[in-house]
This record gives C-alpha cells, sequence and structure tokens, in this order.
C-alpha cells in the first residue's frame, strides 16, 4: 500500500511541477482537460482501486476460515493493564498465562479477544493486523507464525495511564517446543 500511495504521490509532484514551469506560450497548446481527468482522476483511481483488491485479499487473510483444521485456539482477556492469556482446549483443562502467547509454528492459530474493562485493541505486526477486544464482545482473528521465533505485540488502543506499559509477546514453537512450553503454565486463572 505504501508503494501505491507514493505512485500516486510522485505523479501529482510532477503533474504540478510539469504544470508551474511550463511558459505561457506552450500552456495554451495542452489540452488541461486531459491532464485534469487522466492524472486527476483516472491514474489514481486505477492505484486506490488496485490497492482495494489487495486490501481485500489481505484482510481475508487475517478472518477465521470454515471448516479449516488443525487450528491451534486461545483466547486473550485484556485487563487494565495486561493480558490474560487462556488455552481452552488444553489436555488437563485450561491453562493461563500472562502477557506472553505459546502457539505452534507453520499452523493456524484462532485468538479471541475480549476486554474485562475498557477497549484495547490487541496487535501483534509481524504476525498480521489488529482487533479490538470490546467488553461483552469476542472478537477472533486469524494468526500464523511461518518459523519459530518471538514476535511482540502491543496494545494499539489508549486505555488509560498504564497503557504504554501492556506489552505482549508471541512465542512460536515448534511440536515439542510448545508442549514443553505448555507444560510450564499454571492451571490456576492467572493475575499480575
Amino acid at each position: 500500500m505504501a508503494w501505491g500511495a507514493a505512485a500516486i504521490l510522485v505523479f501529482m509532484v510532477a503533474l504540478t511541477v510539469y504544470a508551474a514551469c511550463r511558459s505561457p506560450g506552450k500552456r495554451r497548446g495542452t489540452p488541461t482537460m486531459l491532464l485534469l481527468i487522466g492524472g486527476g482522476l483516472v491514474f489514481p483511481g486505477v492505484v486506490l482501486i488496485a490497492l482495494l483488491g489487495y486490501g481485500w485479499n489481505a484482510g481475508d487473510e487475517q478472518a477465521p476460515r470454515r471448516g479449516e483444521s488443525n487450528v491451534f485456539r486461545v483466547e486473550v482477556r485484556a485487563h487494565q493493564w495486561w493480558w490474560e492469556i487462556i488455552y481452552p482446549e488444553a489436555d488437563n483443562g485450561p491453562l493461563y498465562a500472562v502477557n506472553q502467547i505459546h502457539v505452534p509454528a507453520g499452523r493456524p492459530v484462532y485468538v479471541t479477544v475480549t476486554s474485562s474493562d475498557v477497549i484495547h485493541s490487541f496487535w501483534v505486526p509481524r504476525l498480521g493486523g489488529k482487533i479490538d477486544a470490546i467488553p461483552g464482545r469476542s472478537n477472533t482473528i486469524r494468526l500464523m507464525a511461518s518459523e519459530p521465533g518471538t514476535y511482540d505485540g502491543v496494545c494499539a488502543e489508549f486505555c488509560g495511564i498504564g497503557h504504554a506499559h501492556m506489552p505482549l509477546n508471541v512465542r512460536a514453537h515448534d511440536e515439542a517446543g510448545l508442549a514443553q512450553a505448555l507444560a510450564g503454565l499454571s492451571t490456576v486463572r492467572a493475575v499480575p
């Protein structure tokens, strides 16, 4: 999207320089309507439609898919100013963590987000878009870490004086590493 916006900007600046630097005698021979319609409407319109198509597909990548198998599910409850992580489908009942999510690498992860107090916004930039955590409502986003590693996240919605101190990280593991990480979590509801 940045490249599309840059193309429009460069083209508009070039048209402005062209119009400003021509001598008055040459201005009469240029079809003004062609510059206005072609440069001011058609070119930006084509680029914006292409960006809309790209954005539409990118948005679909983060939506949960019907019938998708082998999905890892995590619930995230936002609090002022920490994240409660719940693994509802763990083998021995739900597991809990604070500010750190363990997921399998190379597998889709459905993160269901809600809030216990005010509106927060769950965002892990390297894994995809963001989604709001709203009290009384559950929103789900599909993420997938292509390789093992640590991915930093934040609350992207101002939620009070402690907002800047609400970090989150997602740790993607291979299957053995995930089992080991989950074995170290608590079966008691988390409190920071």
